[in-house]
C-alpha cells in the first residue's frame, strides 16, 4: 500500500501541487504582484505554524541571515517575472520557460563552482531553443508586443530563481537539518514583506475581492508553495537523481495539461511538437541537479 512515508510518493504529489501554481494565479482576480504575495505570505505562516506545532527552532548565523535575504529577494523578483508571464502566456509556456533554469544552473556551476557540464546538458540547452522556436514560431518580430514580453518575463523567471536556489544552497552548507523547513519559512516571509513593498510602489493592492479569490489564494499558498516544497525537499535526499529529474520534468509538463484542459489553449501539432522537445530538454539538464531541487519550481 503506498503511504506518505514513502519519499518518491511525497516527490511526485509535491510536484503535481507545485504544478497547479499558475492555475491559482490564472484563476484569481488580483494583480500580479498581489498573487505573488498572498502565496509567500499564507505558505510561509503554513510552514511557520508547522514549525511551531512540532517545536523546531530558528538558529541561524548572521552569514546565514544575510544569505537567506538574498534568497528572499531573488524568489521575490522571481514572483514578480513568473505571475506576469503566466497572465501574458498562460500557465503552460510560462512555467516551461521558466523550468529553463535548469540550463542557468548548469551555466551557474560551471562558471561559478567549476563544475563541468555533463554531455546531456550540454546537448539539452539547444535542444531546449529549438523546442521553444518550435512553439513560438521562428519570426520573433511577428509575434505581438504583450507575447514577447511574457517570454521574456518567463526568462527572467528563469534566471532568478536559479540565483535563489543558488541562494538556498549557500544557506545549506553548514545546516544539520535535512529539511530546509526553516529556511524556506523565513525566506518565504521575507518576500512577501518584499512583494508588499513593491506593491506599494506599484500603487496595487493587496486587497481580496472575493470569497472565490481568498480559497484560490489560500489554496495556492498552502498546497503549492507549503505542502508542495516540504513533499519535494524531506522526499530528495531519499530518491535516485533521475527519479528527482522526472519530477522536475512533471511540474511543467502537468502545467501545460493544465493550461489545455483549464483554459482552452489552443495547441497545433508544431506547438505540441516543440512542447515535447523543450521538456525532454529539461529532463536531461536536470538528471544531475536533484539537490538544487529543493524550492522547486512555483
Amino acid at each position: 500500500m503506498l503511504s506518505l512515508a514513502n519519499p518518491t510518493l511525497r516527490l511526485f504529489i509535491g510536484a503535481a501541487l507545485i504544478s497547479l501554481s499558475p492555475v491559482w494565479v490564472k484563476l484569481v482576480g488580483v494583480s500580479a504582484t498581489a498573487s505573488g504575495f498572498w502565496r509567500v505570505a499564507i505558505g510561509g505562516l503554513a510552514i511557520a505554524a508547522y514549525l511551531v506545532v512540532t517545536r523546531r527552532r530558528l538558529q541561524f548565523s548572521a552569514r546565514i541571515w544575510q544569505v537567506l535575504i538574498l534568497a528572499a529577494f531573488f524568489i521575490a523578483l522571481d514572483l514578480w517575472f513568473y505571475h506576469r508571464s503566466i497572465q501574458l502566456i498562460g500557465p503552460g509556456l510560462s512555467t516551461l520557460i521558466a523550468n529553463f533554469q535548469v540550463f542557468v544552473m548548469a551555466a551557474a556551476g560551471f562558471v561559478i563552482l567549476k563544475q563541468s557540464p555533463s554531455r546531456p546538458q550540454l546537448v539539452a540547452i539547444p535542444l531546449a531553443l529549438f523546442g521553444l522556436a518550435l512553439i513560438v514560431g521562428a519570426d520573433w518580430t511577428s509575434l505581438p508586443e504583450n507575447y514577447r514580453t511574457g517570454i521574456v518575463f518567463g526568462l527572467g523567471a528563469a534566471v532568478t530563481y536559479a540565483a535563489y536556489l543558488l541562494s538556498m544552497r549557500r544557506s545549506r552548507q553548514d545546516s544539520q537539518n535535512r529539511v530546509p523547513s526553516r529556511e524556506i519559512a523565513v525566506v518565504s516571509l521575507l518576500a512577501a514583506a518584499m512583494l508588499g513593498f513593491v506593491a506599494v510602489l506599484e500603487g496595487e493592492s493587496l486587497a481580496v475581492g472575493s470569497a472565490n479569490d481568498a480559497a484560490w489564494l489560500a489554496c495556492y499558498g498552502i498546497f503549492s508553495h507549503g505542502i508542495g516544497m516540504l513533499f519535494i525537499t524531506s522526499s530528495l535526499p531519499h530518491v535516485t537523481t533521475t527519479q528527482a529529474g522526472l519530477a522536475l520534468l512533471l511540474q511543467p509538463t502537468l502545467s501545460f495539461a493544465w493550461d489545455v484542459l483549464f483554459f482552452a489553449r489552443p495547441m497545433s501539432p508544431r506547438e505540441l511538437l516543440g512542447a515535447a522537445v523543450a521538456l525532454f530538454a529539461i529532463y536531461l539538464g536536470s538528471r544531475k541537479r536533484s539537490e538544487q531541487l529543493q524550492g522547486a519550481r512555483e
